[in-house]
């Protein structure tokens, strides 16, 4: 398995730079581009879970986390859904009644999920990278948060 990227762009640069990926000049030895989480490993699938699990952790469980195609132009380019971006927004702020931290919680079932290439460290690295970037997104500037799966 390769690997998934997931940045933030408006739609125009997300294009281009599935373009760039799609081509294997953003290869796994390339470092990801500024605003990016690379995870090798992973597919689109585990970024999907990554979602459910995060909104299950922010009480909004039942909403649409599913990636969509963005352009027919590329297969391996998906839109993370709204609803995905506000629950991985929200690990960094949710309060819990309890001592727990929601986002150290969601990133160890993240890493127990089957298959998964790492462990709970380096998973919640993985989920604080993503949730900062979810965080970051900026309406009035039209970017979204999109995923490139090899």
């Amino acid at each position: 398995m390769g690997f998934t990227e997931i940045f933030v762009a408006t739609h125009d640069a997300a294009l281009k730079r599935a373009g760039v990926l799609d081509e294997g000049r953003g290869g796994a030895a390339a470092a990801p581009a500024g605003g990016a989480v690379r995870i090798q490993g992973i597919s689109d699938f585990e970024v999907e879970q990554l979602g459910d699990l995060a909104g299950t952790a922010v009480h909004a469980g039942g909403a649409d986390y599913e990636l969509t195609m963005v352009d027919v132009a590329s297969d391996s380019l998906l839109a993370v859904p709204p609803a995905m971006v506000r629950a991985l927004a929200d690990l960094l702020t949710y309060e819990t009644e309890g001592e727990g931290n929601v986002l150290d919680d969601v990133a160890e079932q993240w890493a127990g999920q089957e298959d998964m290439p790492f462990g709970a460290a380096q998973a919640r690295t993985y989920v604080q990278q993503l949730a900062e970037l979810a965080a970051g997104i900026d309406d009035s500037e039209r970017t979204g948060l999109y995923v490139w799966s090899a």
